[in-house]
Formats: structure tokens, sequence, C-alpha cells
């Protein structure tokens, strides 16, 4: 078993890029029901992981800052709360179990930190049961 049979890759998962501004983050996060979505540079490193929470604390920071002007903020410039760790995709799995047992989801990486996709630790406890049980 390695990290490549846990991934979800970059196609079936939602993220921003660092050009995003506050309003697209909302408006994705509000579409894909995440609670925190990967950034991705404009090579599609993985540059960080924004959370709901970050975007809220910004309103409350922000004075003035409101539903309509939120366009006018860009991600890059919101205060990351939670520094999500990536493992990359050849490293060892007990690398990315330690990850998941802080993060609801690990980001997967190549050696060029591009972005391959994410491992959700939903998807680790369920295969774990499912092995156990049997």
């Amino acid at each position: 078993m390695d990290i490549k049979s846990f991934l979800y890759p970059k196609n079936e998962v939602s993220y921003l890029t660092t050009s995003s501004n506050m309003k697209e983050a909302l408006d994705q996060l509000e579409a894909c029901h995440y609670s925190a979505i990967p950034i991705l540079d404009e090579n599609g490193a993985y540059f960080g992981t924004l959370a709901e929470g970050d975007l809220l604390w910004k309103m409350k920071a922000t004075p003035g800052l409101s539903f309509e002007n939120m366009h006018e903020i860009p991600i890059v410039s919101i205060k990351k709360r939670l520094k999500i760790e990536c493992v990359a995709i050849g490293a060892d799995l007990d690398d990315m179990l330690a990850l998941a047992a802080d993060q609801n989801f690990v980001p997967v990486v190549d050696e060029n930190r591009i972005f391959l996709g994410i491992i959700r630790r939903k998807d680790i406890i369920e295969y774990y049961t499912r092995n156990i049980m049997d």
C-alpha cells in the first residue's frame, strides 16, 4: 500500500489559484461544500490552504469589509490560521498518516511541488475500518 492508493486526483478536487479573490473563495467553498480548500500558484504548485475560518477572521479584522466589496481582497493577503502540510507522492505511508491525524486532508505534490490531488482523512479511516473488520 502506498500514497497513490489513497490519492483523490486534482481533476476531482476543487481548488483556488493565487490570483483568486475573497469573493471567489467564498463562492467556491460554498459550491464544493468544503471547509478548507487548496490554493495553487500559476504553475500549479501547492501554495497553501484557505479555511472558512480564515475568511471570517479577515472580515472581523477589516473595518468596512462586506460581501459587496470582498472581491477586492486577494486571497494571498488573507492570513492562514492553519498550516496544512503537503506530502510528496513518493513519501512513506507513515509520513502521510502522521499528517492526516491532524488535517482533514493532505495535499499531495510531486518532486517539484506540483499539486497532484489530496488524500482525505475520511478515505484513510474507511480503508482501515474495512481491513480491520475483515
